[in-house]
């Protein structure tokens, strides 16, 4: 059954540029490689950690949304935790509010950038 699915993953911050742009290429062909589409992708950044993971005090913060497979979160999350950049991820499936919030959120954004 295809869903549309948000998941936020939260990167080590010892990487470079070029290894955060690698591993968000990595997940992001994983999810199209295995019958997902991609909706949206958002780099939040660096940004504080609300309390410390792994001995770590901040993290890159990634946001993708994707329609995909039900199948396809349990082999997407077992990368997440294979993959020793990732120190934290949270992938949730949406119903119909949270998709109209993020279509909302994003047509925002987007007004916000044109002005």
């Amino acid at each position: 059954m295809i869903k549309q699915y948000e998941t936020v993953f939260i990167a080590t911050p010892v990487l470079s540029d070029a290894q955060m742009k690698e591993a968000v290429a990595k997940y992001t062909d994983f999810i199209r490689e295995n019958g997902g589409e991609i909706v949206y992708e958002e780099d939040w950044g660096l940004k504080q950690l609300a309390y410390p993971i792994q001995k770590k005090t901040s993290g890159f913060y990634y946001l993708i949304e994707f329609r995909a497979d039900t199948q396809l979160i349990d082999k997407l999350e077992t990368q997440y935790r294979r993959d020793e950049r990732i120190i934290r991820f949270l992938t949730f499936a949406m119903d119909k509010h949270a998709v109209a919030y993020a279509e909302k959120r994003r047509a925002n954004k987007q007004a916000k950038k044109e002005e």
